[in-house]
């Protein structure tokens, strides 16, 4: 099939979805809905000649071969490593995956033998840091110290839309000593649009390192795994989809290894699909209590609204979804960090992260259960949304204790609850509950294997009810995160695409309006229109509404000022710009 057939027919990750065109006049049960919709597409079958899915035989063989070379490495650990590496959600995934495979390994009474990277450092995992992302060389370097001494290295990059220049220095290292690195790479989009723009200080682009891994991966010596799974919700929003799919691929192929590594189980095409269909089980179990979903959407939504804030309290690995969820509203709808707050029962503790405590970076990397009770539990009211995080087999009394202590200063506490069938709910504490969204999950499902599930159905709800609640108080333009933070080249190029979709204006006017946004200047001096990219993204790193001020004074030929008088009388983007051309 030629390469332009191929581009008509692939359904893209960059692709604006055609579902949630108006997902921004959607009630909470529609936009529930809208996004079940959009999920269920991740396991669409392939047909005819379209571009690979994700139950596809090519992507199945894939994780075969990839969960081989896994095996290998925990049948001979000596001076030998996987490591997983992303930025953003990739990289906090990584970092989730590669601690609950560690956890498995210690209980086998075996040594750890994953590593997380993200762009970042750890401060990362919680907060956004973009700026990282462009830097290759530093992708590079991070992973060259993390295998220093080790003769075989798996490496795993995750970049949902083959694109992040951090992820593409660690594969071209991999390329370039084979006698070490064995790449893998995990993305959204066909190799074809990968990016293929210059990085800084390189002579390589993301899409060139494709290629090459490409000629590598018919010897076996690099692997891609990029099934197509549709276009996000929220353009862009790879946190979504691209998050699911992610943590679905990588679980997968690790838990395949981990069984005929240790039990004895062999990694079959078979067994490969029906690891897969477990997790299309569990979006289905999930949206089946959308009426749970949408009720808690409405309460976070409501709460932004007004000014106020949303928080997660949750217990072990599920509470991390709730941290990993909180950390992205940031970047993606230019949120404050205590609009959305993520709280985890035991802290750092629980966390385990490489570089310990992070509390000393401020009152954002406070994130134990003390901490939500001495900084933020003082200052709560019922316009305040705090949402527990919990299964069956956490202790029922800590949930007790702390629901009660939430309760004295809110009424507007809900509850997210995982249980099997015939366990005992926690009947007693719901009375304390707004709203309690229990999940029922078969009782032939146990082990290593619900967890993960429960993760993923965790992480499903909790992505609705952020995105939401953010499409409520009016972030959200049509289906496209308006209010994106200009931080890093890949943001800063998506805002210009978004404003030349949006306006009908030319590249240039709209690379102009975007500078004047972030420079809050009517005309451009020339060290402002000269100013390299770096210079740029530092500069609107500290301002707010860069992408809706400079749409709304391209739709309307009007000055910033009188851009910033229109979006204070009306917050919502679109009726802002209706309002105006009415």
């Amino acid at each position: 099939m030629g390469v332009s057939r191929l581009r008509a027919m692939a359904s893209c990750f960059r692709e604006v979805q055609p579902l949630t065109r108006d997902i921004d006049r959607a009630s909470a049960n529609h936009i529930v809905q809208l996004l079940k919709a959009c999920d269920a597409q991740m396991f669409q079958e392939e047909a005819g000649n379209t571009y690979q899915r994700l139950f596809g035989d090519g992507v199945t063989k894939t994780i075969m071969e990839v969960a081989e070379r896994v095996q290998l490495v925990l049948k001979e650990p000596e001076d030998s490593v996987v490591v997983l590496s992303g930025c953003g959600t990739s990289g906090r995934l990584a970092f989730l995956i590669a601690t609950c495979f560690n956890r498995a390994l210690r209980e086998l009474n075996r040594r750890p033998l994953y590593a997380y990277i993200i762009a970042g450092g750890d401060r990362a995992l919680l907060s956004s840091q973009e700026s990282p992302e462009d830097d290759p060389k530093l992708g590079e370097l991070s992973l060259k110290k993390l295998c220093e001494g080790k003769r075989r290295v798996l490496f795993i990059g995750i970049s949902c839309g083959l694109s992040a220049p951090f992820v593409a220095g660690q594969l071209d290292l991999c390329l370039q000593h084979p006698e070490v690195y064995t790449p893998v790479l995990v993305g959204f989009n066909p190799a074809f649009q990968a990016r293929d723009e210059p990085m800084p200080g390189s002579t390589f682009t993301f899409r060139s390192v494709v290629q090459r891994m490409q000629e590598q991966a018919t010897g076996q010596r690099a692997f891609l795994l990029n099934p197509t799974v549709g276009p996000e919700a929220i353009s862009g929003s790879s946190r979504m989809k691209g998050g699911s799919v992610t943590k679905i691929l990588l679980e997968t192929v690790l838990s395949a290894a981990h069984s005929a590594t240790f039990t004895h189980t062999p990694i079959t095409y078979k067994g490969i699909q029906e690891y897969m269909r477990k997790y299309e089980k569990t979006v289905d179990i999930t949206y089946a209590h959308s009426e749970g979903i949408s009720a808690l959407m409405e309460a976070a939504g409501q709460s932004l609204q007004c000014g106020r804030r949303v928080c997660y309290l949750g217990w072990g690995s599920l509470a991390v979804m709730g941290l990993i969820d909180a950390s992205e509203c940031n970047p993606t709808f230019g949120a404050d960090y205590e609009d959305i707050r993520g709280f985890v029962s035991g802290g750092y503790k629980d966390l385990n992260n490489t570089e310990g405590p992070l509390t000393s970076l401020g009152p954002q990397f406070c994130i134990a259960h003390e901490d939500f009770l001495h900084l933020v539990l003082p200052s709560l009211s019922d316009q305040d949304t705090v949402i527990l995080i919990y299964t069956h087999a956490d202790d029922g009394s800590e949930v007790e204790k702390l629901a009660r202590r939430v309760r004295e200063k809110t009424s507007n506490l809900h509850a997210l609850h995982h249980g099997v069938d015939g366990g005992n709910a926690a009947v007693n504490i719901n009375e304390l509950f707004s709203s309690v969204l229990n999940i029922t999950w078969p009782s032939a499902a146990s082990g290593s294997s619900i967890h993960m599930q429960w993760q993923l159905s965790t992480k499903l709800v909790l992505n609705a009810v952020s995105t939401g609640a953010h499409v409520l108080k009016g972030k959200v333009y049509q289906n496209h995160m308006i209010d994106v933070q200009v931080t890093n080249s890949k943001l800063y190029h998506r805002a210009t695409r978004l404003l030349q979709k949006l306006s009908g204006r030319s590249e240039a006017q709209c690379d102009e309006a975007l500078l004047r946004a972030i420079y809050r200047v009517d005309q451009l001096t020339s060290d402002i229109a000269s100013s390299d990219l770096t210079t740029r993204t530092l500069t609107a790193s500290t301002r707010s509404k860069v992408v809706p001020l400079a749409l709304v004074s391209l739709l309307i030929d009007c000055s910033l000022s009188e851009a910033e008088s229109h979006l204070e009388r009306q917050p919502v983007v679109r009726e802002a710009v209706e309002a105006c051309l009415s």
